[in-house]
């Protein structure tokens, strides 16, 4: 039996991908290792991202051929999708798989015995279809991963996934609704819808939008939490936050991409809405949602960000008061229009505003679970834990809440109602159950 270990790098969109992979080939007989152990086919499914990005993808490549150097590698994602060119000239890559092309992963690794052919890359940028992956099963067990949509029309000014993943297209609701039926019958009481750019939902559709997707996923039964990928501000009006509220099983936890809270810099960004445009939609979340988690990503260090326009954004974050921030420093990658600005900032600036954006944020997380103190809370356990000697159930709220129970019975892949009781550590809370 042939041995094959997969290796994921990126976001959960390129998760999702990696596990239909690997899915397909346990279905042709192939046994899956583990990265570090010795297998015939290495599986790197790469992220561009960053340049940071970049060097980590050909370093797993390298690590691959190492291991074994009788071993097919196969570089596959989006850095093998935008730097096909430069992979070609690598000695350590046997086989190069472009985004809407790992469906083909098998007929590839079989034809390649015989064919030898390196590349398997499409223009991505002119094509219309989606690529139909799907999961029978996940590596976790309570909460699934689910890919709907593909591609990006956007083109911020610091952003290269346009050229990696093309245009956008979705996943039919009919063929959605089928992967997550047999997912609630494998026992999955959770779904994450995703995709490269989930709010542009249905655009190349006729009579289906992000909306109507939730609302179908939400009618399959054994479905008893949802949770929405990273959304964009203006897919949140009064009809969408109003239709999602009354969904029982919608999860009041939004990913709201913002990037900055300066109008100017969000222009040099050719992001596609202003400051106030979109303090009104977490305002719109907050009218329909009790207390909702709404986290983001801001960027600092944008190319001409002063310190005027830094400012500007910190006391804008402390506004808005996010349960959580992922705080990026500004990398260039070439490629893109934000790499060639004047005005790049210094790597000490960015280091600086980096630190502060971060304290901002620990301190706003931690009133975000103060908040949950005392309140009745629903937790999907995942696993058992022991800390410190003492056995507890781990999972998470409804608000994505990471919550500590301490129980005899087995409580894993339990919704369980219970109440918050005192913050642990810095990200989580102890809770009892309701007796």
């Amino acid at each position: 039996m042939k041995k094959a270990a997969l290796h994921n790098l990126g976001c959960k969109v390129n998760a999702y991908e990696t596990e239909a992979m690997q899915q397909m080939l346990e279905q042709s007989g192939y046994e899956i290792v583990g990265f570090t152990d010795k297998a015939d086919v290495y599986i790197i499914n790469t992220c561009t991202v960053t340049n940071i990005a970049d060097r980590k993808s050909r370093q797993m490549l390298h690590k691959a051929k190492k291991m074994n150097p009788e071993a097919i590698v196969v570089a596959t994602g989006c850095y093998a999708q935008a730097s096909k060119e430069q992979i070609e000239l690598d000695d350590c890559v046997d086989i190069i798989v472009g985004n809407n092309k790992k469906k083909d992963i098998i007929r590839i690794l079989n034809e390649y015995e015989s064919e030898q052919e390196l590349s398997h890359v499409i223009d991505i940028n002119h094509t219309t279809e989606y690529e139909e992956l799907e999961l029978e099963s996940s590596l976790e067990h309570t909460r699934a991963i689910i890919k709907v949509q593909d591609g990006c029309n956007q083109f911020c000014s610091y952003c290269i996934i346009p050229y990696a993943r093309g245009r956008v297209r979705s996943r039919k609701i009919t063929q959605v609704i089928s992967e997550v039926e047999k997912l609630s019958a494998k026992g999955f009481k959770e779904v994450v819808l995703t995709g490269i750019h989930l709010s542009s939902y249905g655009v190349d559709l006729e009579e289906e939008d992000l909306l109507s997707l939730v609302v179908a996923v939400s009618k399959v039964q054994g479905i008893e939490r949802i949770r929405l990928g990273s959304l964009e501000p203006r897919i949140i009006t009064e009809e969408f936050a109003s239709t999602l509220s009354n969904l029982k099983n919608m999860c009041p936890h939004f990913h709201l991409s913002l990037q900055s809270g300066c109008d100017k810099t969000l222009k040099r960004m050719n992001r596609r809405y202003s400051a106030q445009e979109y303090y009104e939609k977490c305002m719109l979340l907050r009218k329909y949602f009790n207390n909702p988690a709404i986290t983001t990503d801001v960027i600092v260090g944008f190319p001409g960000e002063t310190e005027e326009e830094f400012n500007i954004t910190k006391e804008y974050v402390e506004k808005v008061n996010f349960f959580e921030m992922h705080v990026f420093k500004y990398s260039k990658r070439q490629g893109t229009k934000a790499a060639e600005m004047e005005e790049q900032v210094e790597e000490h600036i960015k280091n600086n505003r980096s630190a502060t954006l971060l304290a901002i944020t620990k301190k706003q997380s931690e009133d975000y679970l103060n908040s949950q103190i005392g309140k009745e809370l629903e937790v999907l356990i995942e696993e058992e834990t022991q800390i410190d000697g003492v056995k507890y159930f781990v999972g998470h709220s409804k608000e994505y809440v990471k919550t500590l129970i301490n129980s005899e019975e087995n409580l894993e892949n339990k919704i369980i109602s219970c109440i918050g009781t005192k913050r642990y550590g810095q990200n989580m809370i102890l809770a009892e159950m309701k007796r």
